[in-house]
């Protein structure tokens, strides 16, 4: 009788144990898919953003054209763009108001939005609009709506004035302010939204760890009230596979990140053989020709010398540094070498002052920073200066190397000095793809360095960076 007692109270234990279990489980897979979708959701309205952005700039470009040139065709185009404007309103309000969602379709396809997106978008609207996650994304969805009625109305106005044949310089100058700031909302609008919805993707996120970690936490404890001394040899075998796979995560996006960054240097010997393929061309002498032919030979051996580096490197990413004593002077030679073909090289005057010959550090990183701040000093050269330069001082102070880069280019805006070392950063003048900075702040960091940049408008930029001259020190 004992026994039955005792087997009463177990079995229900073990029923309840398992009832946990499938709860939790059910719960991430739930969870995750929901993150999923609401990533994937979040995914389509930055990506209809962009559509939505590049509409509403087309948008301005044609009235401003309208209001200049009186051609009847840039009114046609600027009706064309609104129409995508008027369709991400439209949708916003049959969201609002309409519980069919096929008339919110119908707006999101005149915004241009994707089929596959749609269904997402709308899901995504209906199901966390009033949440702190993205109501302050949809709150500039509305705001972006008034701003595109604005819009309309100024075009309507400029229109008549136009048809009227009755608009003056002054009228005219006036239209253009409003277009102007109407525009410049946007802009702030959008980018506004764009961030809004990145903030909800991170918190999104960061609540999907916090409750797989809580989820995960009960079915551990769960399963071992019951299977205590089995569950302990699991779960110690379990966490040397989990740390084993965090490790390999972290070494994988670091690759991923490494390898994307630096495939940002790779198009500088490109540019090289094109410009030696230009001048082939035009060559007749054959002697000369062959000449190129070897430069070109040479060009693509060190490029596929630097692919190797990154291989190697990217393999041995877990491991120590590949320490080795440098010839800094060969280095920058090599680097000179390697942008020895870009556009601006034939006037720029460079001169070095090598204080040190050799320092102990990892080759390719600094490989990696002379070749981008060499190559930002020809790309950002002034070509209205009589003499162009570029000054590589190396001295030693204490411990340190201190390297300092100099040239007389067109120099950096004072307000973007402290973002020159952000990912995809660049300037008006989008001569860069906005890697290069941020590759070489990486690579100093990485080499226990510190880097610096002081500049002023055409007068030129200064490099600053400070390395330890033993690494291993």
């Amino acid at each position: 009788m004992n026994q039955k007692l005792k087997d009463k109270i177990k079995y229900p234990s073990i029923y309840l144990l398992f009832g946990i279990i499938f709860f939790s489980c059910a719960s991430l897979i739930l969870l995750n898919y929901s993150t999923i979708r609401i990533l994937s959701a979040n995914r389509a309205y930055v990506t209809g953003e962009s559509q939505y952005s590049k509409a509403q700039k087309d948008a301005v470009r044609y009235l401003i054209m309208y209001v200049h040139t009186n051609n009847k065709k840039y009114w046609e185009f600027y009706l064309r763009e609104i129409k995508v404007i008027d369709g991400a309103k439209l949708a916003f309000e049959q969201l609002n108001v309409n519980p069919d969602d096929e008339l919110v379709k119908v707006g999101l396809r005149a915004a241009r939005d994707k089929e596959e997106d749609l269904d997402d978008i709308i899901w995504l609207f209906k199901k966390f609009h009033s949440t702190t996650l993205f109501s302050e994304a949809f709150g500039l969805w509305a705001n972006a709506n008034k701003l595109s009625e604005e819009l309309t109305l100024l075009g309507r106005e400029v229109r008549n004035n136009i048809i009227a044949s009755n608009l003056t310089e002054v009228e005219k100058t006036t239209l253009l302010q409003k277009i102007e700031i109407i525009s410049e909302k946007f802009t702030i609008v959008e980018r506004n939204f764009t961030d809004a919805m990145v903030k909800g993707s991170w918190k999104t996120k960061s609540y999907l760890i916090f409750a797989n970690i809580f989820f995960i936490l009960i079915i551990i404890s769960c399963v071992g009230l019951y299977f205590s001394l089995t569950m302990k040899k699991l779960l110690e075998s379990a966490k040397e596979i989990k740390l084993k796979n965090d490790n390999l995560i972290v070494a994988n996006q670091e690759l991923d990140r490494f390898v994307y960054s630096t495939s940002h240097d790779l198009r500088s010997p490109l540019t090289s053989l094109k410009g030696l393929v230009q001048i082939a061309k035009d060559e007749e002498d054959v002697t000369q020709i062959r000449y190129y032919f070897d430069l070109m030979e040479e060009t693509i051996n060190k490029q596929d010398r630097f692919i190797i580096d990154i291989i190697d490197y990217s393999r041995n990413k877990r491991t120590d540094k590949s320490l080795e004593i440098i010839d800094l002077n060969q280095l920058i030679d090599d680097s000179l070498q390697q942008n020895n073909y870009s556009e601006n090289v034939k006037n720029l005057k460079i001169e070095k002052h090598i204080g040190i010959k050799e320092i102990v550090s990892d080759g390719l990183r600094l490989k990696i920073i002379f070749n981008n701040l060499i190559s930002n000093a020809y790309k950002y050269s002034d070509p209205n200066k009589k003499e162009q330069k570029l000054e590589i001082n190396i001295s030693k102070e204490n411990d340190w190397c201190k390297i300092e880069i100099k040239d007389n280019g067109l120099g950096i805006e004072k307000e973007n000095l402290p973002k020159i070392f952000d990912m995809f950063f660049g300037t008006n003048r989008n001569i860069g793809s906005g890697l290069g900075l941020y590759i070489t702040m990486e690579a100093v960091k990485v080499l226990k360095g510190t880097i610096t940049a002081s500049s002023q408008i055409n007068q030129g930029t200064i490099f600053t960076i400070l390395l330890p001259l033993n690494y291993a020190n």
